[in-house]
């Protein structure tokens, strides 16, 4: 599976693999601290919290500045992580969004674009949101996710925190697009 491929994009978004030069531009949309309110690591919008975030992204080889597609403006970020080829499973997420991007088509167009992509590879895509992250939680159900139970995650370079565990299963996936 490409984790980085450079194809995704509609009317709406481009996801552009993360490159070292993008962190400015990114930063200046994470440094937003209502962005991370929710967020199990809510004090991500301080400069050194996120340059950890950033390393773990460039490390990842999967992750995506995301442009507003009218604007060229960077809105956010997601990545593709974890891929298990034996599982046929790849894990989505650190995603987030400038808030002047939040409700409406940005996420769910994203994540179909990146959905899309996984499932000519892999059978069963895996979210992890934080357990009170309520906003991430319903966008997970109005995306059709399974609620898989809770666990401890450890991110790149923080601390373990509880989790929701989403399952989006390719059939159900190509089901809901009919």
């Amino acid at each position: 599976m490409q984790l980085q491929p450079t194809h995704l994009h509609n009317t709406l978004v481009r996801l552009q693999p993360l490159q070292p030069a993008d962190f400015e531009r990114l930063y200046a949309v994470a440094s937003d601290p209502l962005i991370w309110a929710q967020h199990p690591n809510p004090d991500r919008y301080k400069r050194e919290v996120f340059s950890t975030y950033f390393e773990g992204a460039l490390a990842s080889g999967g992750a995506f500045l995301i442009e507003d597609a009218a604007t060229g403006a960077a809105i956010g970020s997601s990545r593709f992580y974890d891929y298990v080829p034996e599982r046929s499973e790849v894990k989505i997420g650190y995603t987030f969004f400038a808030r002047s991007h939040w409700g409406g088509q940005y996420n769910p167009q994203v994540k179909a674009l990146m959905l899309n992509h996984a499932f000519q590879f892999v059978d069963t895509v895996i979210f992890h949101v934080g357990a009170n992250n309520g906003r991430s939680r319903k966008a997970m159900e109005r995306l059709g996710a399974t609620n898989l139970g809770e666990e401890n995650v450890a991110y790149f370079g923080e601390a373990s925190r509880l989790n929701v565990v989403y399952a989006m299963y390719k059939h159900d996936w190509l089901a809901r697009k009919g």
